[in-house]
């Protein structure tokens, strides 16, 4: 038969002291009473030997909290977000908290699903990846006084706190990097279309043309979604109509985006960076493994969990919903994938 399970009242009946003694020993509130050091040992001491281990449903009936998150993400086979589901659940882990982890599968009605279920669970607050266009659900759940905060994406002139990175100027830092090496004639490869991500990763890659003076052409941006399929799908058009358009350099928006068109580059015998160049979107781990090593645009940032988990406690200790945006930095690497056109061919 299975010892019975420690108790704040069976400790406190063993070292015949208070339960309340022992609760605020166990509770971290010895100071607060003015509990000697010597009483407090001694209940720890005895609360480990007898394997005592909290009850976090009375814990969380009394400070009406649960210790949960949620965490939405749209695919946590993308690497990306795998990434930043990782850095949550760790900064949440050093503050006492789980997480709790739905994918969204790229799905408005599963994310709408996911908000409901993380609602009925009672979770403290809610950080997500949104996945599309739609905001209506997302400001119900944050007007219902749930602490919500979105994070990667977000939607301009909606007041639900969000921390991001720059998109914008990593890619007009990218599309820069590859004007000045002589390429003018540069294929955008577009993600989810209306996305913030999307919006401003493509206005980015608009407005460096338009600050070189090159005229954009509008059949030069392709696609609609960050996946791998998208990728290959519009390389292999690019390479189909390579004489007609005479395309020098690539802009990827994702590193999904990047593998795919790299599957097809190798199936059209492209060579990278003779024939077409191409610069990414997101770091990854392949980046600089590659034969032809990847020049990106990183943007994850140690900081981008912390801070997302920092506007959330923000809201559930203070129990009001305060509006902060962040927009954390992006940075360049420069590799092989970029072709110098400038470079004059010495004999």
């Amino acid at each position: 038969m299975a010892p019975k399970r420690a108790t704040i009242t069976s400790i406190a009946k063993h070292l015949n002291l208070d339960v309340s003694t022992v609760s605020r020993v166990l509770n971290g509130l010895a100071k607060k009473y003015r509990i000697s050091e010597k009483t407090v040992k001694l209940v720890t001491n005895t609360a480990n030997e007898l394997n005592y281990t909290p009850n976090k449903i009375a814990k969380s009936l009394r400070l009406k909290k649960t210790f949960t998150i949620g965490l939405i993400v749209p695919d946590i086979s993308n690497p990306w977000f795998a990434e930043i589901a990782l850095r949550i659940e760790k900064e949440s882990r050093k503050v006492g908290y789980n997480v709790f982890l739905c994918n969204s599968s790229d799905d408005i009605n599963i994310e709408k699903e996911s908000m409901n279920l993380l609602a009925e669970w009672k979770v403290d607050g809610v950080i997500m990846v949104p996945i599309g266009l739609e905001y209506d659900h997302l400001l119900d759940f944050y007007n219902n006084h749930i602490p919500l905060v979105l994070i990667d994406r977000f939607f301009e002139n909606v007041e639900i706190p969000y921390v991001s990175t720059n998109d914008y100027s990593g890619a007009f830092d990218a599309i820069e990097h590859l004007i000045d090496n002589g390429h003018k004639n540069i294929a955008c490869i577009q993600g989810v279309v209306g996305t913030s991500s999307n919006t401003q990763r493509v206005e980015g890659y608009e407005n460096a043309l338009k600050k070189h003076n090159i005229p954009l052409d509008e059949n030069f941006i392709l696609g609609d979604d960050f996946n791998f399929e998208n990728g290959y799908a519009q390389t292999k058009q690019i390479i189909k109509n390579l004489n007609k358009t005479n395309i020098t350099a690539i802009f990827s928006t994702s590193n999904q985006i990047t593998l795919g068109a790299l599957k097809a580059m190798k199936e059209e015998n492209i060579n990278i960076p003779d024939d077409i160049s191409i610069i990414s979107f997101d770091e990854h781990n392949y980046s600089d493994l590659l034969y032809i090593p990847i020049s990106t645009v990183t943007h994850f940032d140690d900081n981008l969990g912390k801070k997302a988990i920092e506007l959330l406690f923000n809201q559930i200790d203070n129990k009001t919903s305060t509006q902060e945006n962040i927009l954390l930095p992006t940075h360049l690497t420069k590799r092989e994938s970029v072709k110098n056109r400038l470079a004059k061919v010495t004999k």
